[in-house]
């Protein structure tokens, strides 16, 4: 348990309050996938499925914004 406690620790920053705009949100794209999306980098946050669930969770509870449309900007 203590492994996955420390991995989860990098990921910490992911449910700090969010910055206004929030930097990172929790992103429906469809098909029942929920996804972390840094809208600095324009992409989706790398996070192992079996973390996933417990990071989401964690982003809620600190009102990280979340929704069906794509959150981030045109990529070219």
């Amino acid at each position: 348990m203590s492994s996955q406690v420390n991995v989860l620790e990098r990921f910490s920053p992911l449910w700090e309050v969010p910055e206004m705009p929030p930097r990172w949100v929790i992103w429906h794209a469809g098909a029942g996938d929920s996804f972390v999306f840094d809208r600095e980098f324009n992409m989706p946050v790398d996070v192992d499925d079996t973390l996933l669930g417990e990071v989401l969770c964690r982003m809620r509870e600190v009102g990280a914004p979340e929704g069906d449309d794509y959150p981030g900007r045109p990529c070219g």
